[in-house]
């Protein structure tokens, strides 16, 4: 098969979707593998470890997606990327449809078959290629949220340990899944007070458990959001319902009863955000004040610590990767219903219920597209 990876093209992506140990073995196996020159640089893999790893090298950006039948990525496309896509062709990459209309159109019209990390399961109910990238965001959210309150950065001024005889800062994290357990478990270990919010008793008492009572737990209401607002320093947003674009948990009106300084942190600002008032930052620009509330919504965070978060996004998407190479799309979805579950769009079909839903599209269920 012909595979292509591409360069990164969204603000401060430095992400890149193989790695060289990933393209020597797709090379093993008989297929090609084309690498965007300097597609790798920003996260220290070199053009010369793909050369050596068997991949070929192309400089010109239209013949590396011309030619590809599987196109491999990080970030959803960029309108330019879309416009590239042409019926035949595979992506696998993240998409997050649910927030993005005008993607999701854009992905129909190509007609092109569009995989999302984002959506594939596993036997336990979990998302295996979500979870390392909601790993590195949840550790990532503490690092700027505490950056965010310093005082030069429009915040309170708090440090989030405190000192001996000064409180620490006041943590809550709204949402108790990867991203929130990862973010409290940072803000835990700087010496923050903590508390998470889940709907989840069975989770909730996960956490307790497995961190003694250390941070609070709550069961997440109205008013124990309500509560939070009031009390807290830095509110950490991580939300998830697959899929499906975020609930706004937190309301304009809402802001008014936080202190001034305080920090909101939206992780699941690729789904759309869970704060009314949030709105999609870059690396570049990452906050923003709303009401003297400092917002930090950058919809890429993993992709500042590239290096780290391109060996631990490869190394669970190597299997899926291989098997959509080796049998195709259609077959390597139909040997999986864990994997099918990522289909989102195929040849102008919406395949992805939520999608579909969140702009009144007509659903295709995948299994009728893999008999």
């Amino acid at each position: 098969m012909q595979i292509a990876v591409p360069k990164e093209i969204k603000n401060h992506e430095y992400r890149v979707a193989l790695t060289p140990t990933g393209a020597r073995e797709l090379v093993g196996r008989g297929h090609t593998v084309t690498v965007q020159a300097g597609a790798g640089e920003g996260a220290g893999f070199a053009d010369a470890a793909y050369e050596a790893a068997g991949a070929r090298l192309e400089a010109d950006v239209a013949k590396v997606w011309d030619a590809a039948e599987l196109i491999l990525k990080v970030k959803e496309p960029q309108a330019e990327e879309v416009a590239r896509l042409k019926t035949g062709q595979t992506l696998f990459t993240y998409l997050h449809l649910a927030a993005e209309a005008s993607l999701t159109r854009g992905l129909m019209e190509s007609g092109a078959t569009c995989i999302a990390y984002e959506t594939v399961t596993d036997r336990q109910g979990g998302l295996p290629l979500l979870a390392p990238m909601s790993t590195v965001a949840g550790r990532m959210a503490i690092q700027a949220g505490a950056h965010s309150l310093e005082k030069a950065q429009g915040g309170s001024g708090v440090l989030l340990p405190g000192v001996p005889g000064v409180a620490p800062a006041k943590v809550a994290v709204i949402g108790g899944g990867v991203v929130g357990e990862n973010a409290a478990r940072m803000a835990l270990g700087l010496g923050a007070e903590v508390t998470v919010l889940d709907k989840s008793i069975p989770r909730l008492e996960t956490l307790d458990d497995r961190y003694q009572g250390r941070m609070k737990t709550v069961f997440s209401t109205a008013d124990a959001i309500d509560e939070a607002v009031r009390e807290c320093d830095l509110i950490v947003g991580a939300v998830l319902i697959p899929g499906a674009a975020a609930p706004k948990l937190i309301t304009r009106e809402m802001l008014a009863e936080m202190k001034p300084g305080s920090v909101l942190v939206d992780v699941a600002i690729d789904q759309g955000g869970c704060f009314e008032t949030s709105r999609a930052t870059t690396h570049t620009d990452p906050t923003y004040i709303v009401d003297g509330v400092v917002h930090y919504c950058v919809a890429n965070m993993p992709g500042a610590v590239a290096r780290t978060s391109t060996q631990a996004l490869t190394n669970a998407t190597m299997p899926f990767v291989t098997a959509l190479a080796d049998k195709g799309w259609k077959q390597a979805l139909a040997d999986d219903a864990h994997f099918a579950a990522g289909l989102n769009v195929h040849e102008g079909q919406v395949t992805y219920k939520a999608v579909a839903e969140a702009f009144g599209l007509e659903y295709v269920e995948p299994a009728k597209l893999l008999k």
